[in-house]
């Protein structure tokens, strides 16, 4: 386990949603403050909101790829398509380790609605989901990408001579 990934854990034990525990995890790597994080990341818990879509987990995962790989230009076709080129083999790395990326199924849940009103966070709570898996999961998958790009960048720069 990382340590990105064991710091998502804690934070989602500690009572953060899935989507908070991940980009909370990775502050030091985005630059952003604790709290703006995990207000950013406070609409995504529950598969949006309780929603049951795209897991928080998997949310979180892409926010941490937007800020530290997204682009800028709305007129840069090549850097979006490489972008969600990005954000298209994250998701697969994690549907391939949890047959889906959708809440509701990675829960085993119906598709009939949902209430606003999260589940209380008690033994039973912990017990019955793979939730704290679901988020150590994606924090190894945004960690284990981060920490390629950094070799990629060191053995570049060892083969150009800097």
């Amino acid at each position: 386990m990382s340590k990105h990934s064991e710091r998502a854990v804690e934070l989602f034990n500690q009572g953060y949603n899935c989507s908070q525990a991940v980009i909370g995890a990775f502050c030091d790597e985005t630059s952003l403050d604790f709290e703006t994080a995990i207000r950013l990341s406070s609409s995504f818990g529950g598969g949006m909101g309780r929603l049951r879509e795209v897991c928080g987990a998997v949310s979180g995962m892409f926010m941490i790829a937007g800020l530290k790989y997204g682009y800028v230009d709305p007129k840069g076709h090549a850097e979006k398509a490489e972008h969600y080129k990005l954000i298209q083999a994250l998701a697969e790395q994690f549907k391939s380790n949890n047959g889906s990326i959708i809440c509701r199924e990675l829960l085993g849940m119906s598709k009939k609605p949902q209430s606003h009103i999260p589940d209380k966070r008690t033994i039973e709570y912990y017990k019955n989901r793979p939730c704290a898996e679901l988020v150590r999961q994606a924090a190894q998958i945004m960690d284990d990408y981060i920490n390629n790009i950094n070799q990629e960048v060191i053995t570049n720069e060892n083969s150009s001579g800097k």
